[in-house]
């Protein structure tokens, strides 16, 4: 028989399958999970722990899923693929991934440090294998701030961001840049620029211009073909 702590976990994360977390009451949790009021506050002290403990929930299925994904001899093809994973779980999961990664209020989840190790696991790789131009370090913090940016927009802005050839550009372009791995793809320059935006906006050091976000999401977007006459 499930603790009255599982089925209130169980509960957040089944209305988190619908809406965002701040529209989530407490009162709708503890009716689904069928607990009382108080029972939140003596199993997490708020609402905010809750959301912090769903939250880390959260990074266990998505750190699980990173760890499935085949390792091959081609250690930069296997950060294009761990990528890839991390924007499918975004799409698949849009609530509970802006719960975890645009946290709210003091509290952080700690599991972002395990995605950071799991990373800069897979970048030591790359340097064994003499793939890498700068420390682990610092290239893992690119390419998650990337990597997290593009999936926050395209969330929040599916129609100019939701383009899966704009997260592939925006992952050649940093991976290429940490990699030395360019592709001849005359985005990518553009796709850099993208990739700092993001950065900026979910960092809070640069305002959102949605026109010149636009212009970019647009110049990313491959050509369409001339119609017939």
């Amino acid at each position: 028989m499930s603790t009255a702590r599982e089925r209130i976990l169980e509960a957040t994360e089944e209305l988190l399958a619908t809406k965002d977390a701040l529209a989530i009451s407490t009162r709708a949790i503890c009716d689904r999970a069928k607990v009382g009021m108080p029972e939140i506050y003596r199993q997490f002290g708020d609402k905010q722990g809750l959301l912090t403990a769903v939250a880390d929930i959260g990074f266990d299925r998505f750190l699980a899923n990173k760890r499935r994904n085949p390792l091959t001899d081609d250690p930069v093809a296997d950060l294009r693929t761990a990528w890839d994973s991390h924007v499918a779980f975004a799409l698949r999961n849009p609530h509970l991934y802006r719960l975890m990664f645009t946290p709210t209020g003091d509290s952080r989840p700690q599991a972002i440090k395990d995605a950071q190790a799991l990373l800069r696991t897979a970048l030591e790789r790359c340097g064994d294998a003499g793939r890498l131009r700068t420390a682990p370090e610092p290239a893992g913090q690119a390419i998650l701030s990337a990597n997290v940016g593009v999936c926050i927009m395209a969330l929040s802005f599916p129609e100019l961001f939701g383009s899966s050839d704009i997260s592939r550009a925006v992952r050649d372009a940093v991976i290429g840049k940490v990699t030395g791995d360019e592709r001849e793809d005359t985005r990518i320059g553009t796709a850099t620029v993208l990739a700092q935006a993001l950065v900026g906006t979910l960092t809070g050091t640069a305002p959102v211009d949605g026109a010149a976000l636009d212009h970019l999401a647009r110049s990313l977007r491959p050509p369409t073909a001339p119609s017939e006459p």
